[in-house]
């Protein structure tokens, strides 16, 4: 797989340096001379131009990669970078990274993004993982469908702690896709009994926030609505 990413600080070079080593074949993109750090991803072609000018993008061979990440710590250079790669190039699969939260709405087909990855939004998520209270946290949207991965990890008296997944009654726009339990991803089987401490992955539909308040109830601690 060919694989273009544009903006080669700290996130670029790490998805660079990962990606080279499962024999894709990257090429990194940045206007800083200071950025170019070839020996940090050594099988890497690297190239100094701005990425937002098509010309640097033909150089670079976008018009030939089966993927572009636009890695930059600059929202607004990530837009263009992918307008142009979906745009001027056809690029199959485009994914963004949002810097600031204010600008995730931006970060859609009309920019021709395919998946937008937020930083604040994972790190979020992360924290609020540790606390094992049920909580319903989004992981990611998918930009296509509109559809969202949600995450909770189950307190021990979460409704449908103790039950088999097909016992587990949501409406037909949310499903329980995977559960992880001491850290092994385990398939949401209909005679796989829930326990506490289970992280649950759910897929949500577009549209599905109302139906989020029955999945709240089954995951969360018990009497938290009584609190609020």
């Amino acid at each position: 797989m060919k694989v273009v990413i544009v903006g080669a600080g700290s996130v670029g070079r790490s998805i660079a340096l990962e990606l080279s080593r499962s024999d894709h074949e990257v090429i990194i993109i940045d206007h800083n001379p200071r950025a170019m750090r070839v020996s940090s991803v050594s099988d890497a072609d690297w190239n100094l131009g701005d990425a937002c000018e098509v010309p640097t993008l033909e150089r670079a061979g976008v018009g030939e990669a089966d993927v572009v990440v636009a890695a930059t710590g600059d929202d607004k250079a990530n837009l263009v970078v992918s307008l142009l790669s979906k745009s001027e190039f056809g690029v199959p699969r485009v994914i963004a990274r949002i810097n600031s939260p204010r600008n995730e709405w931006l970060f859609g087909e009309s920019w021709g993004v395919d998946v937008a990855v937020s930083t604040p939004r994972i790190m979020t998520a992360l924290v609020e993982d540790a606390v094992a209270d049920g909580t319903l946290v989004p992981v990611m949207d998918f930009q296509r469908s509109g559809a969202s991965l949600m995450q909770a990890t189950l307190p021990e008296d979460a409704p449908v702690v103790g039950i088999p997944v097909s016992d587990v009654l949501l409406p037909p726009t949310i499903m329980l896709n995977a559960i992880v339990r001491d850290g092994a991803p385990l398939p949401a089987d209909p005679d796989l009994t829930i326990e506490a401490g289970d992280q649950v992955l759910v897929l949500c539909a577009a549209g599905a926030e109302e139906d989020l308040d029955l999945a709240r109830e089954l995951f969360a601690q018990m009497g938290d609505d009584e609190d609020e």
